[in-house]
């Protein structure tokens, strides 16, 4: 295996993150599944441009400069960047009242609307707002993408039995989906079923073998040779060819205000949703990402949607989860598909025209299912009730509300269970060993590490909302203890932080334990902590002299 890495000045600048290394051995693989998913992304953004009320050939260009822009100045290696339908829903319900859906005008409008959220993007970017993610836990990111891929196989569900006008909304698609059964067109379900067959033969023989490729050819080569749209089966149909003009949307100054609302609205998504795909699929192969390096290069990606004529692009996790299956792992990958698609506009749109639409409907199902996490949902309801639940309500809201306020529903999920696990933190009382260490034991025991001394170590940051249950705890191990205390420790490993209200909390105890003879010691002080403490006054209250480097000397000293 020869691997091929960064030169220094590509890594000064955060240059080709997503492709370098290159691991050669790997290379046929990636394009491999370039080709592969260039033959599913370009029926499905094709499906997007009817969601954002664009011209059809508007939606391969999202797989053309804006791809490759983030293939060039992403962190992400797996992460793919293109139309996405909750995006393209916004700009739609946006520009609705603006203009005529697909006019000059309108593609205008959505072109300034990529313009104005890059914007956003480079700022969040420079600014390092990258760190929303991190807010995004595990079981967080297994119920947002359950539930995406819960709405997308949904959503698919009319055009794979012929019902090419379903609902918004789950409720609806599944009364229409039922009320419509009966009228379900026959050679349309055999259609996709085929493709169904296909797929599943595929992952049967071998993960490599392209099934879907397989299953999208086949169907081209079938629909011209048998004309299967005398059997009622509906084509996509003409697809115009040709390169994007570049050029600055023309936009009335007087516009803008609306057209800002519509990009922060996008931002927000992109924000979140590319985030949280990206650290998803990362986690799959231990890799590590730079959120904000990705914020820039999503930033610079739909600066080229805005110049090149199309709409508004963004981290998506049904293209993800697409090259993901098609065994692509780097930006390579991606690079391979804008090369096809720039092959396919200026030469070869021509059979696109013959693909049945079922066959896309089927093949974005299949991808909605891959993306329902049932070994991680079942794994968390068995391991972790709590973050189960916080898993399921998460998957609700994308499903029943929307992927917007779901992914508002995941941080503050996530916030809320890290507030819950240091508002009650794992506290515990350090005695030594006959060996010489020193070993933790429950704060309910309280066992005492030399006659008069207790070591009380603290499992959280100190601040307003634990602070409480800090006093109650040490109140009473100081009541309760037999023999009486001479010395109380506070162990501060586990403390990275001391708030305000904590710092206050902290010379309440010291006062309480001096009211019965007891002397306030601490150990294990963090530098940062120190400072603070410092700035408070509090070393100055217990005294220097009775600030410890470690448990251990605390029990040298008070033993001597």
């Amino acid at each position: 295996m020869v691997s091929i890495r960064a030169p220094e000045f590509i890594r000064r600048y955060h240059l080709l993150e997503g492709i370098l290394p290159v691991d050669t051995a790997q290379v046929p693989a990636e394009i491999l599944a370039g080709i592969t998913f260039a033959a599913l992304a370009i029926p499905e953004v094709m499906g997007y441009t009817n969601i954002a009320g664009m011209p059809v050939v508007t939606g391969l260009y999202t797989l053309l400069l804006p791809l490759a822009v983030f293939a060039i100045f992403g962190s992400s290696r797996q992460l793919v960047v293109g139309a996405d339908s909750a995006t393209a829903a916004i700009i739609a319900s946006g520009l609705a009242a603006m203009a005529v859906s697909r006019s000059p005008q309108y593609v205008a409008y959505a072109g300034m609307i990529a313009l104005l959220a890059a914007v956003f993007l480079l700022l969040a970017g420079l600014l390092k707002l990258g760190f929303v993610s991190d807010f995004l836990s595990r079981a967080v990111i297994i119920g947002f993408l359950t539930g995406v891929g819960i709405t997308i196989a949904l959503g698919q569900l009319g055009g794979m039995f012929g019902m090419m006008l379903m609902p918004s909304g789950p409720v609806q698609q599944v009364i229409y989906f039922i009320g419509n059964l009966p009228g379900a067109s026959i050679p349309t379900l055999v259609a996709s079923l085929s493709v169904i067959g296909v797929v599943a033969l595929g992952r049967r023989v071998s993960s490599r073998v392209p099934g879907a490729l397989i299953a999208v050819a086949g169907a081209i080569l079938a629909s011209w040779a048998f004309n299967l749209t005398s059997y009622g089966i509906t084509q996509l149909g003409t697809l115009p060819g040709g390169l994007p003009e570049l050029g600055f949307p023309a936009v009335p100054l007087s516009d803008i205000p609306v057209l800002l609302n519509l990009a922060a609205a996008c931002f927000v998504i992109i924000l979140a949703q590319s985030a949280t795909t990206s650290r998803a699929y990362a986690s799959k192969f231990s890799d590590s990402v730079d959120e904000n390096v990705d914020l820039v290069g999503l930033g610079l990606a739909n600066i080229a949607a805005g110049l090149s004529g199309t709409f508004i692009v963004n981290g998506s996790p049904t293209k993800t989860e697409m090259v993901y299956s098609a065994g692509g792992r780097t930006q390579l990958t991606h690079l391979t598909t804008v090369a096809v698609v720039l092959v396919v506009l200026l030469f070869i749109t021509r059979p696109l025209a013959y693909l049945p639409a079922a066959v896309l409907s089927t093949v974005v199902f299949l991808i909605g299912l891959r993306l329902v996490d049932v070994e991680g949902m079942t794994s968390l309801r068995g391991r972790r009730p709590v973050e189960f639940a916080v898993a399921l309500v998460t998957a609700a809201t994308v499903i029943f509300i929307g992927v917007g306020q779901g992914i508002a529903i995941a941080v503050a999920a996530s916030i809320i269970a890290h507030l819950r696990h240091s508002y009650r933190p794992l506290n515990s009382l350090i005695v030594p060993t006959p060996e010489g260490s020193t070993r933790n034991t429950p704060v309910t025991e309280g066992q005492q590490a030399l006659e008069g001394l207790i070591i009380y170590r603290f499992g959280a940051d100190l601040y307003f909302a634990n602070e409480k249950r800090f006093i109650e705890e040490i109140i009473t191990l100081a009541r309760d203890a037999d023999p009486p205390l001479r010395w109380f420790c506070l162990s501060a490993a586990n403390i990275g932080d001391i708030d305000y209200s904590g710092a206050e909390t902290l010379k309440r105890v010291h006062e309480e334990l001096a009211k019965r003879g007891i002397v306030l010691v601490m150990s294990d002080v963090k530098e940062p902590v120190l400072a603070k403490l410092e700035r408070d006054g509090i070393v100055e209250t217990i005294g220097r002299e009775y600030i410890f480097e470690s448990a251990y000397d605390v029990i040298r000293i008070y033993g001597d």
